[in-house]
């Protein structure tokens, strides 16, 4: 069976760049930036994005396309025992997918709540109430709500799009990501330009932007940049490792990995402004500063403070849908790219169509998305949430520099990147697989299992925390190992 490939390089650059690119950009980094020192903190994040981020784009660049292969047979080439670990990455990838998709419904709902502003009267309950239907806690589902159905019908159209959006593979994304990334991008901008002419925005912007250098000794900001550079770049679930290996031969990869990495980076940035341009706005309407309006990061972001500033806007209709359009757009890439990671890998092993792989993800996907349609669903999304992207994708990106900087050879992939790119990377790049990267990772991933030792998360219960974290992190290690016995097809 011949390996798929892209349209061209401009259509695996710009599925790469939907890939990093996505809600975090737009809920997470505004608030990490203003919360660590503002300016210095862009400074502290830059550093993190070269001397970690490009280089873990690189890693993933080089072996995907050298191996030729998704990220279980990509490291099964290393040594046969290492498709083990290969498995978890993209496993890692689907579960989040089965709760980030349940975000995408979120949009479609609001979407079409913005046409007549249901949510301009109390944007909160709009949101917890007729939107989620949340019970008191965990393990209170709430049963077979309207908000339920609702949601699951959501939930379903989002999948349709994704299976659509990867349905002939990286033929289908490279038509696909014409639309995906740069809409998006077209929107931001609007939505910058148009935050930046409200009352109150420069507030909202100097306090985003106000450097605080004296933040640049705190240890605490430069964590905070390292950790969101690990987020944001979509390293350690495999994606990065499948699209490189549809490359043609021939290509670029150094390149590649600097123009996504900065163009992450930048709309990242731009984000920010749009976000903390209409803060300011938000702020100076209520009478407050940006720095006390409360809880503004996560979903409360997206779906309560800033349909609130939308509703009070003149022609909110139309802003309203087109922010939702936005924050649309910016998931569906980054959800069929984490799709498209484990069924090449499914198509790898056993030799099945796309067709049946896609469907086989998806549908399982799909049913797993369930649990957070319903009432509880929003703990059990956060639980979830918060263990992958601290515990799960950390050790997957550790062991990755392991195997491949130690194991394998750094130096191999260095050779083997410089060897096919227009400009080579040096010593530094060896230095950052082998050494600073993986000891930041340990002081992130012991930090976090010394602050889960001290409590649970949220206060949510040891018990919750164990099945939507601990347990989920477990089972990812049992069905990746099965997956490895299982007998593929040569």
């Amino acid at each position: 069976m011949a390996r798929e490939q892209w349209d061209n390089r401009t259509a695996f650059i710009l599925a790469a760049i939907g890939s990093a690119i996505g809600l975090g950009n737009i809920w997470r980094f505004p608030f990490v930036c203003y919360q660590n020192g503002g300016g210095a903190f862009l400074i502290a994040y830059i550093v993190a994005l070269l001397t970690t981020g490009i280089p873990l784009l690189i890693i993933e660049f080089g072996l995907g396309h050298k191996m030729e292969g998704a990220s279980p047979l990509a490291f099964s080439k290393i040594n046969k025992k290492l498709e083990w670990f290969g498995w978890i990455p993209v496993l890692i990838g689907f579960m989040i997918v089965t709760y980030y998709s349940v975000i995408m419904a979120y949009c479609t709902k609001y979407g079409i709540a913005s046409i007549t502003q249901a949510y301009a009267q109390n944007p909160s309950d709009f949101f917890f109430k007729e939107t989620l239907g949340i019970t008191s806690g965990p393990f209170k589902f709430g049963g077979f709500t309207k908000q339920f159905i609702w949601l699951t019908i959501a939930l379903l159209v989002s999948w349709v799009w994704i299976v659509f959006s990867v349905w002939k593979g990286a033929k289908t994304v490279s038509k696909v990501v014409y639309f995906t990334v740069f809409i998006p991008w077209l929107l931001l901008i609007v939505f910058v330009v148009r935050g930046m002419t409200l009352p109150g925005a420069m507030d909202g912007l100097t306090y985003y932007l106000a450097p605080t250098f004296s933040k640049l000794l705190d240890p605490q900001v430069w964590l905070a940049a390292y950790t969101q550079i690990f987020f944001s770049l979509s390293v350690g679930f495999g994606v990065m490792i499948a699209y490189s290996s549809f490359l043609p031969r021939k290509t670029d990869l150094i390149n590649n990995a600097f123009i996504i990495g900065f163009a992450d980076a930048l709309t990242a940035f731009v984000g920010g402004l749009a976000v903390f341009g209409a803060l300011g706005y938000h702020a100076h309407s209520l009478g407050t500063t940006v720095d006390k309006l409360g809880d503004i990061a996560g979903p409360g972001l997206a779906f309560v403070t800033y349909p609130s500033i939308i509703s009070n806007l003149p022609f909110a209709p139309l802003f309203g849908v087109l922010f939702f359009l936005m924050l649309l757009t910016l998931a569906i890439d980054s959800a069929f790219s984490i799709v498209e990671g484990l069924t090449a890998s499914i198509i790898d092993k056993w030799k099945v169509s796309h067709f049946k792989a896609n469907l086989t993800v998806s549908s399982t996907a799909f049913i797993i998305g369930l649990v957070f349609c319903t009432g509880a669903g929003l703990y059990w999304l956060d639980i979830l949430d918060h263990f992958m992207n601290y515990l799960a994708l950390g050790v997957s990106v550790l062991c990755c520099c392991i195997f491949v900087g130690w194991g394998y050879g750094a130096d191999k992939i260095k050779e083997y990147a410089n060897s096919i790119s227009e400009f080579g990377v040096g010593k530094w790049w060896e230095i950052s697989i082998k050494y600073f990267t993986p000891i930041l990772l340990v002081i992130l991933i012991g930090s976090e299992f010394i602050r889960r030792a001290k409590g649970s998360y949220e206060n949510y219960g040891r018990l919750p925390e164990s099945l939507g974290g601990w347990l989920i992190i477990i089972l990812i290690v049992i069905a990746g190992y099965f997956l490895y016995k299982s007998k593929g097809k040569d």
